[in-house]
């Protein structure tokens, strides 16, 4: 995995760990379907380019993202937190 970045990296496995938990009740929007969070750290498998495959059926890593305000490192994925 040269050239992967070791934030992303680990925050993509805090991602599959923590997708159980609740998002956080200040988030508001919606999914851009950008593919910026498909991408972080390794391409996701799902992902061909224009969007995800099994959108409707994405695991809870992937529905959940950003869970948190800490958790949202892509901008513009059309989620904001607030109070």
């Amino acid at each position: 995995m040269a050239g992967v970045d070791a934030r992303a990296l680990g925050l993509k496995i805090q991602r599959t760990f923590t997708s159980l938990l609740p998002v956080d009740e200040g988030r508001k929007g919606s999914c851009r379907r950008c593919g910026q969070c498909c991408k972080l750290a390794f391409d996701c498998p799902f992902y061909d380019g224009k969007g995800c495959v099994v959108y409707s059926l994405r695991p809870p890593q992937c529905r959940k993202y950003p869970r948190t305000k800490e958790e949202s490192i892509v901008q513009d994925c059309g989620f904001i937190f607030g109070d």
